[in-house]
């Protein structure tokens, strides 16, 4: 019996260790902090509808793109082929750098991107999801920024 409340209040002590998850606010914050509102005229709703559609605001995700075996990394799943890895680095960092929750790596990552030709539709997760959308005000719903 000492032993299982042993275990029990070891267990309460315990942290679960895994992705630390972003709320939608502290996504906003954030990204607004890094001055991305307006950044080349594309509003912080689109910004966090955009982190939403490709990491579930999760700075620390990597994906594999199975079209072509490359990865996305962090927040906006900025791809290691162009943006952050050997041989082409236009983001000159480490795609390690953009899976840090502070975001300040990311940002400026993804405004150098966005200055690109194809803005925000560099990622067709945002032309399918964000760009026409109605609802875009609500990503930003009840945020105090």
């Amino acid at each position: 019996m000492r032993a299982l409340v042993l275990l029990f209040l070891l267990g309460c002590l315990v942290v679960p260790c895994g992705p630390h998850i972003l709320g939608r606010c502290e996504v906003a914050r954030r990204l607004h902090e890094g001055g991305l509102n307006y950044f080349e005229g594309y509003s912080l709703a689109n910004w966090v509808c955009l982190a939403y559609f490709e990491s579930k605001f999760n700075p620390s995700a990597v994906y594999e793109n199975r079209r072509d075996g490359s990865l996305g990394y962090g927040l906006f799943q900025i791809h290691d082929r162009k943006w952050c890895g050997p041989g082409r680095n236009l983001c000159n960092v480490d795609c390690s750098a953009l899976l840090n929750s502070n975001l300040k790596d990311t940002i400026k990552c993804v405004k150098k991107i966005v200055q690109g030709k194809k803005g925000l539709g560099a990622w067709l997760s945002w032309s399918l999801h964000c760009h026409y959308a109605d609802t875009l005000p609500r990503w930003l719903d009840g945020c105090k920024l």
